[in-house]
């Protein structure tokens, strides 16, 4: 899959802007806060309805506007799709796929595929489990529209099994548990089936992956902590008999204490837990050797590999891991942000450098290889 082109109208800083992409390598290039980041951003934007940086939608608008668009054409294996959404400044947003508006922002996913990773992402390794399950989801529902089906309903569920867990009356606890379980179990073996699923098939690749960019000189296992394995039928039985275990504690709690809502991933570096004994070079290259992990993903599901956006990735690695990871993504469309780069690093490859400042493409310069 390929981005052609993204129109931008006072998004973030830009106030009218169009950018053409290159089948290939992209850098975006200029200095910092002049809006590369902002045009990244807005390529996953339209593969996911959701911001990497913003937690509320209206804070892309560029201030003083009372809202904001941005619109991407891509090219697959399937023809030609584009998808388009409008911000307001209340909060809603409209989002069309091929000029037809959509009813429900699930249906963003499955149109442009694309796989983000900025300096952010070390949360993946170094944070909480939050920032993992995040990482499963977003991969997740741009596979599968049902995934993410699953995890809206599941989290209705959830949120009304905490409720009554809270109520004072434990007759009707009792009384009304059961229904709302066995609607929670459900949709929780689908979610972790799916993760499982996902995990057994990301694990050997981000291996091989990390192996690729540090020379072969670490090893990365990954390993999942849901404790839940088999069918969906088989996980919605499973849980549903640990709650029934476990609900005297829940009610002494007031929440759910096991689900797919506290699953995690353990990262072994060379036979240790990254998290606590990685350095945080060895912590970044574990979360990009991941990030690529997941392309390869994408290419196995839907015969393509999605549109890979590396953000400011350049000035976080040593000169060695430059070099492999240019080669390990020269086969993919790939957008690079960076303040500084050396032409030398995409020596035998043809690119498309994109000059950006102040929210304004200033030049366009394709190097083509000799």
């Amino acid at each position: 899959m390929n981005i052609e082109s993204l129109s931008l109208k006072n998004f973030r800083n830009y106030r009218e802007e169009n950018i053409s992409f290159f089948n290939g390598i992209n850098v975006l290039a200029g200095a910092n806060a002049q809006g590369k980041t902002n045009a990244a951003e807005a390529i996953f934007f339209l593969c996911t309805g959701y911001s990497p940086r913003a937690n509320k939608d209206k804070l892309v608008i560029l201030h003083g506007e009372e809202s904001a668009v941005i619109e991407g054409v891509a090219n697959s294996v399937y023809g030609k799709v584009s998808v388009k959404i409008e911000f307001f400044t209340n909060d809603k947003k409209n989002v069309y796929v091929n000029g037809i508006k959509v009813l429900r922002i699930g249906e963003i996913f499955g149109n442009i595929h694309s796989v983000f990773f900025n300096p952010q992402e070390l949360k993946l390794v170094q944070e909480s489990p939050e920032d993992r399950r995040r990482f499963m989801n977003v991969s997740l529902s741009q596979m599968s529209k049902a995934y993410f089906y699953a995890l809206i309903k599941y989290n209705k569920i959830l949120s009304q099994r905490n409720n009554l867990l809270k109520n004072p009356d434990l007759s009707l606890i009792k009384e009304t548990l059961p229904i709302w379980d066995e609607q929670l179990c459900k949709e929780a073996g689908k979610i972790i089936a799916k993760r499982n699923e996902f995990l057994e098939k990301l694990s050997p690749v981000a291996e091989s992956k990390q192996s690729g960019l540090t020379g072969g000189k670490e090893t990365l296992k990954m390993k999942t902590e849901s404790g839940y394995y088999g069918s969906e039928e088989d996980i919605a039985y499973a849980l549903k008999e640990d709650l029934k275990t476990g609900l005297e504690r829940d009610i002494r709690l007031g929440f759910t204490g096991i689900g797919p809502h506290r699953d995690d991933i353990k990262f072994i570096l060379n036979g240790t837990d990254a998290r606590v004994f990685g350095s945080q070079g060895q912590q970044r290259t574990v979360a990009l050797s991941v990030k690529l992990a997941e392309t390869e993903i994408f290419k196995e599901k839907f015969g393509e590999y999605p549109i890979l956006i590396l953000d400011d990735v350049l000035s976080e690695l040593d000169k060695d891991r430059k070099k492999r990871l240019v080669s390990l993504t020269r086969s993919i469309q790939t957008v690079y942000t960076a303040t500084d780069f050396s032409r030398t690093l995409f020596k035998g490859l043809d690119y498309r450098q994109i000059s950006v400042e102040s929210g304004k493409i200033k030049s366009v310069k394709d190097y083509l290889a000799k």
